[in-house]
Formats: C-alpha cells, structure tokens, sequence
C-alpha cells in the first residue's frame, strides 16, 4: 500500500513549487497542464512521448496517468493541476446532455485516487489540486460541480491532506484544520499546524513515520 497526499491550494499559493527540492533522480512529475516549472528546473526533462527518457510527463488522460503510476518505477510521484483533468474532461464533452459524463469524470477520478494508494509500499504519491469554497465558506478540492460533489469525496481518499498558504510572502503548508478546510495529518507526523512549503520535507515526514524502506 503506496502512502498518497493530497496538497490543494490557490492558484500561485505554492503548490508546484514545492517541488523544488524532491530528488528528480527519484520523482516522477505528471503535468496536467502544460507549463514551465516555477523553479530552476535542474534534472528534471520533459518527455516529448511516453517512451522517450525523462521525469516529466505531460498529459490530462485519467487512463494514461493511471498506467504511468502503476507501470513507473520511481518512488515519488507527483501528479500537479489534477483539477484540470476533470475541467478538461467537461470541456471536451460540453455538448452532451444528462448525468453521464458527470458519473465518468466522477469516475475517473475515483480510478486515480484509488491507484495512488494501490501501489507499493515504498511508493509516494502526491495529488496537487485548486481549491474551491462553498456557500459557507467551507474549502474543499475543486471538482466540476455538484453532480460530481454528491458521489465524490476526494479528500476521503486520503490519510492526508495538506493545504498551501501564503501570507505576506511567507509560503507555508497547512497540516490540520482551521474548522473550515479538509486539512488533515495523522497525530504525531508533523510537530506544527503550519510547515514549510517543500514537499522534500512532507516527504521525509512520511517516510520515518511511517519507517518506509527507500533507496538512499
């Protein structure tokens, strides 16, 4: 059983560039969104196909992200902008009527958040998603509406959530509630509500506590 993450947070609130200090020799990066990282991008190289060399991938197909995940040997795997996966998804089918198209994007996602926990044991997953609140202020994953919402709880998913703030230039992760997000972390994993935003120490965070084996 892979430990899965998911880190949600505004737009230009952190997220992607958390990543800035994961080991690109250990760490595979699915881009749902085609852009350039937000950090000096030193050993991490794009794949122009899936069967060339490289740590970054670029796709927004829920089927070939899932494989990638399943068939990749790298320990970390971050799949950034998932939220675009959905968005996309409704876009390309926006012509069609009915509940059908919801219960498959629904679907779908489901697939994923299923598979990130499903590889093994050693493995890391981490989902980075936008955020949405709701009428009372509650902050939760953005999805694509409510068709989604009523058969879907991504954060169920997950032991932990993890959310980006950034306040006066100070770039942070929240690990627990504030009564009115998702975040959450097991008792003991981390010492403080608020931690750097670096993935590379989320990461490590999991590893002793959960007393992974990894490769040095």
């Amino acid at each position: 059983m892979s430990i899965a993450t998911l880190i949600l947070g505004n737009s230009g609130s952190g997220k992607s560039t958390s990543l800035r200090n994961l080991d690109p020799a250990k760490t595979l990066l699915i881009q749902c969104i085609k852009k350039p990282l937000p950090f000096k991008a030193v050993g991490w190289k794009t794949r122009t196909t899936l069967k060339d060399e490289g740590n970054v991938i670029r796709t927004d197909s829920p089927a070939i992200i899932e494989k990638i995940m399943r068939s990749s040997p790298h320990e970390i795997i971050v799949i950034d902008d998932y939220q675009a996966v959905m968005v996309n998804e409704l876009m390309m089918r926006s012509s069609e009527t009915g509940f059908t198209k919801f219960a498959d994007i629904g679907k779908n996602a489901w697939s994923i958040f299923n598979a990130a926990g499903d590889l093994a044991e050693h493995r890391r997953v981490y989902i980075l998603a936008h955020t949405q609140t709701d009428d009372f202020g509650n902050v939760r994953m953005k999805t694509v509406g409510k068709m989604v919402d009523q058969t879907l709880v991504p954060e169920g998913f997950f032991t932990i959530v993890l959310r980006t703030e950034a306040t006066s230039g100070d770039y942070t992760f929240s690990t627990q509630t504030n009564g009115q997000d998702c975040c959450k972390s097991p008792i003991g994993m981390f010492d403080t509500r608020h931690i750097d935003n670096d993935l590379s120490i989320v990461d490590r965070a999991l590893v002793d506590f959960y007393e992974l084996t990894v490769a040095a």
